[in-house]
């Protein structure tokens, strides 16, 4: 099982960026997360954060299970695939 959802995950992420909506800003808003505190918990820069939320940068796999985790939803939650 784990395996299907990751090569579904892995599907979605490797998708044009203008097909892919994140709600990383969405939800560590909703949070009340800084893009520091976020960045912490993922051990990763702000300016990471900051750039996937802009859409500038694809996260890899293990970190979008991170932010997935940290902001209690689940990897095809977070980035949702539109036409």
């Amino acid at each position: 099982m784990y395996q299907i959802y990751t090569d579904v995950v892995k599907t979605i992420l490797q998708v044009r960026r203008k097909n892919v909506k994140n709600q990383i800003y969405e939800l560590r808003t909703e949070n009340n997360i800084s893009q520091g505190a976020l960045a912490d918990k993922c051990k990763v820069s702000r300016q990471t954060i900051n750039a996937i939320e802009n859409n500038k940068y694809d996260p890899s796999l293990a970190l979008a299970f991170r932010l997935a985790e940290v902001l209690g939803t689940t990897v095809d939650k977070l980035f949702l695939y539109r036409q």
